[in-house]
């Protein structure tokens, strides 16, 4: 054999080799990426959970607060009526005596 045909032939292995590493390494690469890819999937569904289960909560602290908001209203309404027909609450008082009861001052 000449010098030519060995270069060649050590030229095609040594190009073999690398197509051989390089593809192996593209190979290993490609099953990171699809393990990545997966756990990355896996917390962004574990986030949607979370945001409706947050969504959830937040609409039914708005309902509680809604709720409250008509109790309190009817209450100040109960308040009105039973003061309404009461002689002492629709008394005037001096004013040194509402400023006290205010201040709770002597």
């Amino acid at each position: 054999m000449n010098k030519t045909n060995i270069t060649s032939i050590a030229l095609i292995i040594i190009g073999f080799v690398f197509a051989v590493y390089f593809g192996y390494n593209n190979y290993q690469e490609k099953k990171q990426l699809q393990k990545d890819k997966a756990e990355l999937f896996g917390k962004i569904e574990q986030l949607n959970q979370d945001i409706t289960k947050n969504n959830k909560i937040i609409a039914q602290r708005e309902q509680e607060k809604a709720q409250d908001a008509m109790s309190i209203k009817q209450l100040q309404e109960q308040i009105k009526d039973v003061l309404k027909n009461n002689q002492c609450a629709n008394d005037f008082m001096p004013s040194n005596v509402s400023d006290w009861m205010r201040n709770g001052k002597n």
